[in-house]
C-alpha cells in the first residue's frame, strides 16, 4: 500500500489566529472502524492532541484550547469514563517531555468532581509550565459552556448582592473577567473533525466571532497537515465582525 504524503505548510506568521479551539471528536467511531474498544480511540486521540500541539508550537500559535471532557460526558459508560480519567493521568505523568518546549498547560473547567490523584497533577502541571512563554494549552475537562456562564452570572450576582456595583453597571468586560481563562483571548478559529457540524457546548461565549471550521477526518487521524489546512481557509477569510 502506497503512503500518500498530505501538503503541509502553515500561513505566513502574521496570518496566524491568535486563538484556537478544537473540539477532539471521533476517537469511539475511529476504534469501532477498526474492530477496536473506544478506548483504543481515546488513546489514539491523545497521541494526536501532543503531535498537534507540538506543530502548533512549532510554527508559532500562541493559544489553542481542546475540548477533552465535557459535562455531559458522564452520561457515558463508567468503564469508558474510568479509561478516558487513566489516560488523563497518564499524559499528565509524561507532561516533563511536554514542558521542554516551553508550552505552557492550563485547565479549563470544575475539577470538583475529578480524583484527587488527578487534580493534583493537574495542578503540578500548571505550576510547572507557568512561566513558559511558548504556546499555551488550555485542556477543557469537565467543561460545559452554559456551565461556565452561570458560574459567572453567580459570581456577578455575588457583587451586586455584597453591595460593590449596581446591576446596571455590570459590563461584557467584568462577564468575560469571571470565566475561567480570563486571560485567554476570543476564539478566532474553531475547528471541529469528525464530520458533525455543532459546538456542543463549548466556549459559548469566547466564540461568539469565531471562524467555523469542520471537516470530515476523525480527530485520530488529524495530522499537522489538517492543522494547516484549516490556517490556511482561516487566512482567506475575511472577518468583519458585524461590519461591512
Amino acid at each position: 500500500m502506497k503512503f500518500r504524503r498530505r501538503f503541509s505548510q502553515p500561513p505566513a506568521p502574521e496570518a496566524l489566529p491568535g486563538h484556537v479551539a478544537v473540539i477532539m471528536d471521533g476517537n469511539g467511531r475511529w476504534a469501532n472502524r477498526r474492530g477496536l474498544p473506544r478506548t483504543a480511540g481515546h488513546s489514539a486521540g491523545a497521541k494526536a492532541f501532543e503531535a498537534i500541539c507540538r506543530h502548533a508550537n512549532a510554527i508559532g500559535l500562541r493559544q489553542m484550547t481542546f475540548y477533552a471532557f465535557s459535562t455531559e460526558n458522564w452520561k457515558r459508560p463508567k468503564a469508558e469514563v474510568d479509561a478516558l480519567m487513566k489516560i488523563f493521568g497518564e499524559y499528565l505523568g509524561r507532561i516533563e517531555q511536554f514542558q521542554k518546549e516551553n508550552i505552557r498547560l492550563r485547565f479549563v473547567g470544575d475539577p470538583t468532581p475529578l480524583s484527587p490523584v488527578l487534580r493534583e497533577k493537574m495542578r503540578k502541571a500548571e505550576e510547572g509550565s507557568a512561566a513558559f512563554t511558548g504556546l499555551t494549552v488550555y485542556l477543557a475537562i469537565n467543561y460545559g459552556g452554559r456551565d461556565e456562564l452561570l458560574r459567572a452570572a453567580r459570581t456577578l450576582a455575588g457583587r451586586v448582592a455584597a453591595g460593590e456595583c449596581a446591576p446596571q453597571q455590570l459590563t461584557e468586560a467584568d462577564l468575560a473577567a469571571a470565566l475561567y481563562a480570563p486571560e485567554a483571548a476570543e476564539v478566532d478559529l474553531l475547528i471541529r473533525p469528525g464530520g458533525e457540524q455543532r459546538i456542543s457546548n463549548f466556549l459559548l461565549w469566547q466564540t461568539a466571532y469565531a471562524e467555523l471550521y469542520f471537516c470530515d477526518t476523525l480527530w485520530p487521524d488529524f495530522r499537522p497537515a489538517d492543522l494547516d489546512a484549516a490556517l490556511r481557509w482561516y487566512a482567506r477569510r475575511h472577518r468583519r465582525f458585524g461590519g461591512v
